[in-house]
């Protein structure tokens, strides 16, 4: 019998998640099926008991209710916590269990482009969901210093209490900078001609990494290239990410082999 599984969310026509795991499917002879599950805010909860009934084995979760999903499950991971958001649910033993996937491909994706983290400082565009769970990862692989730049710099600052935020204007003045990560929708498709980054900003990182991988080169990463900063899209991030479901849903372990391997059929 096909096992189930799914990607939860508000609107997903554009979604790439069912040929990953599709892909992920046949190179691992797992028998499954993965659906799109269209779902409004205000049936959140009944949809959740629904694939407790239906005994799917587990569904991801994307925008907007990574955060309002929470309260609706039985536990959630210790990555889900610290961050407070969730992208995968496994159903085990009656049970629902959430975690926080984005953390660990985003950890896969810095380690296979050997972009290093410990002592570094680093600044992150954005303070939506995606922001969290980078924020989590940098912090516990010993960054220095995190920056966050924001289009409304003082919600940023309430947001992250304990962090610098400043908006795009004065990342120009800041030195000894490292890393940049972009967890902004700016330069996504179809608004290819946009960049939350200026070329000569670009200019004072070691490497630029966007989270965006729809165009495959965004307007930001074309800057880096420009100026011979390493530059890196989230392809990666979102394939580890998927992996990393599929070992939580099957209780099994995959090798970075097949990772890659599925990367290169994406890239």
């Amino acid at each position: 019998m096909k096992k189930l599984y799914g990607l939860l969310g508000e609107k997903l026509g554009h979604s790439f998640s069912p040929q990953i795991h599709s892909s992920i499917f046949k190179e691992l002879n797992i028998d499954g099926y993965y659906h799109l599950f269209e779902v409004d805010k205000l049936d959140l909860q009944q949809v959740i008991l629904g694939f407790k009934a239906l005994k799917l084995k587990g569904v991801n979760v994307t925008i907007p209710y990574k955060v309002d999903v929470v309260k609706y499950l039985d536990d959630v991971s210790p990555e889900g916590k610290n961050i407070g958001a969730i992208n995968t649910i496994c159903f085990k033993d009656g049970e629902t269990i959430g975690y926080n996937t984005d953390y660990y491909g985003f950890g896969m994706m810095l380690d296979k482009f050997n972009v290093k983290v410990r002592g570094k400082n680093a600044v992150i565009l954005g303070s939506g969901g995606a922001s969290k769970a980078v924020l989590q990862f940098l912090l516990d692989n010993g960054v220095n210093e995190v920056t966050f730049a924001s289009r409304d710099e003082e919600q940023c600052r309430k947001k992250f209490k304990e962090f610098k935020a400043i908006d795009y204007n004065k990342i120009k003045y800041l030195d000894n900078q490292d890393l940049v990560v972009n967890c902004t929708p700016l330069g996504m498709y179809p608004n290819v001609e946009s960049s939350p980054l200026s070329k000569e900003d670009v200019s004072k990182f070691s490497s630029v990494i966007d989270l965006i991988y729809n165009p495959e080169e965004t307007l930001l990463l074309k800057y880096a290239r420009e100026q011979g900063v390493q530059g890196v899209n989230g392809l990666y991030m979102l394939i580890g990410q998927a992996i990393k479901a599929q070992e939580l849903w099957n209780s099994i372990i995959i090798n970075k082999e097949t990772v890659d391997k599925i990367y290169e059929e994406f890239k």
